[in-house]
């Protein structure tokens, strides 16, 4: 399976997660990161917080643009929403990232590996609680 269609089977995923909640509800942006307005991965809510979250999976260490994760908070910003990195690595379950946890690397673009997330992030139950 190509990284695309791994990515889009995961939104999906998580898609459904939120909904299967009963009290969540989430919207999956088709084609997010293919327009030049910022436009998070999935926009998520329920009747007393909002959040904005863009999806990424993979086997180690995942990078980000400055752009991916500036758009991500100007989104949520402007729309009141909690900006959320989530990332899902092979065999472990979702974890969510505020963008200020993020590593930074060299090249002033962010990082999450397996071990920031499990520092820095929080599990599906307690996003939701």
């Amino acid at each position: 399976m190509g990284a695309k269609l791994k990515g889009v089977r995961l939104e999906r995923e998580l898609f459904h997660m939120f909904w299967n909640t009963g009290t969540w509800i989430a919207n999956r942006s088709a084609g997010s990161g293919s327009t030049p307005m910022p436009a998070p991965d999935l926009i998520v809510g329920n009747k007393k917080r909002k959040l904005a979250i863009e999806c990424k999976s993979g086997k180690d260490t995942r990078y980000l643009t400055k752009k991916e994760v500036d758009e991500l908070v100007e989104f949520s910003d402007k729309f009141g929403a909690e900006p959320w990195i989530g990332i899902r690595f092979n065999n472990m379950d979702w974890f969510f990232v505020k963008p200020k946890n993020l590593g930074v690397s060299k090249g002033q673009n962010y990082f999450i590996s397996k071990d920031l997330a499990v520092k820095k992030g929080i599990n599906f139950k307690t996003l939701i609680k």
